[in-house]
This record gives C-alpha cells, sequence and structure tokens, in this order.
C-alpha cells in the first residue's frame, strides 16, 4: 500500500513540492503503470535505503525525475561494488535541491570494506560534519537510513536504534521533513511522528509526500 501524507512548508520558489520516498522494501504496487499514473506528477524519487540499484532506477525512469537517495546498512556486495552509470551518486553528508527545498542526505556511517557495522562515532563525525557543512543554511527535508534516536526506531533493538547523533542534528537544523527507513513498521506504534516542527516518515516500502507550499514572507 502506497501511503499518502501531505505538509505544509515554506518555499522560495512557492510551489508545492511532491516526493515519493521509498526504503527497505519493493512496493509492488508501483510495478503497475496504472498505479504509477495515479500518483503523478512526481518531483522526485527519494530512497532512503536498503533497496536494489536496479529498483531505484527503474523508478526514476519510470517517473522521469530525479533521483536522491541514501545507501543502508544493506547496500553492499556485487550489485553495490561495480560503478552505476544508472545511478547518480547517494548522498552522504552532503546535500542536493528539489525546487528550491534544500535536502541533507545521510548514508548509512560506518563500514569495514564490504561490511556495514553499527558506528556510533562515525554518526557523530557525520552529523556534526553536515551541521558546519551548511554553515548556517537551512535544511528542508534530511534524508537517512537509521532515524534519529527515539523518534520511530526500535530502542529495544541495538542494532535498529535510531543515532544519538542524528537526533543532536534534528534539534539544530529543525528540518520540516525527516524520511527514513530501517525501523520495520510492524516494530513501530506508526510510520509517521511529529516532533517539534519537524515530522519524520518511515518510508519503507512508498509514501507520497505532498509539501503544499507558499512563498516565504
Amino acid at each position: 500500500m502506497i501511503r499518502r501524507l501531505s505538509l505544509h512548508e515554506y518555499s522560495p520558489a512557492g510551489e508545492s513540492v511532491r516526493l515519493l520516498a521509498v526504503s527497505d522494501e519493493s512496493e509492488r504496487a508501483l510495478d503497475v503503470e496504472a498505479n504509477r499514473d495515479a500518483l503523478k506528477p512526481i518531483d522526485a524519487i527519494v530512497g532512503s535505503g536498503d533497496l536494489e540499484p536496479a529498483y531505484l532506477a527503474f523508478l526514476a525512469d519510470a517517473f522521469k525525475v530525479p533521483l536522491i537517495y541514501v545507501r543502508g546498512n544493506h547496500d553492499r556486495g556485487e550489485n553495490w561494488a561495480v560503478g552505476r552509470s544508472d545511478l547518480p551518486r547517494p548522498l552522504a553528508g552532503d546535500t542536493d535541491m528539489v525546487k528550491g527545498l534544500r535536502v541533507v542526505g545521510l548514508s548509512w556511517p560506518g563500514a569495514t570494506g564490504s561490511q556495514a557495522i553499527r558506528d556510533e562515532g562515525a554518526a557523530w563525525r557525520q552529523a556534526i560534519g553536515v551541521w558546519f557543512g551548511l554553515r548556517g543554511k537551512k535544511a528542508d527535508i534530511v534524508v537517512s537510513h537509521v532515524p534519529p534516536r527515539g523518534l520511530g526506531d526500535v530502542p529495544q533493538d541495538h542494532y535498529h536504534r535510531g543515532f544519538a547523533a542524528y537526533r543532536w542534528l534534528a534539534r539544530r537544523l529543525q528540518p520540516r521533513l525527516w524520511i527514513h527507513g530501517h525501523s520495520a513498521l510492524a516494530a513501530v506504534p506508526s510510520w509517521r511522528q511529529d516532533w517539534g516542527d519537524t515530522t519524520l516518515v518511515n518510508a519503507t516500502g512508498a509514501v507520497l509526500v505532498e509539501l503544499t507550499t507558499k512563498a516565504a514572507p
């Protein structure tokens, strides 16, 4: 099932933005052209990790829109070892823009060779690097694989517990939208959570997010 969410956000361009956020599990409803047509128009595909490169490329090609994505802990192995000419570079502590909104991407921060490891220190270095790299610029949307600690995570499962560094970053950036994956929908009370002015969305499967916008005063 493709979930839907509508939020309000000021935009420099004064235009609404429609994002198809995906993560962790392929949404089979998107294989059907009629289902994809019913979601249009889409401005960008946003991937929150643990999806095959071919699936991400398929979605970007099917909707004919830009792909913005981060890599998750399972995005390793043969399919990721070769150069991916069909995919843009994943966001790993850097930014992209969608219709005037700044998107910050946080790929899984810890790895030893081809194996992903949970590394709290790496997450802190990543978060602090993003904070200083923005140099005071606003982050409208943050995309990560792992959620911030206590915000849509699975606290009783060490490997699926959110990063404390991401919560620190969320408190400072206060983005309107934070998209993540990693947490199974069955393991959390809700697929969305409001925290101050930030709405956090678990994109496992697929979520259509519409930011209904107007120009900033």
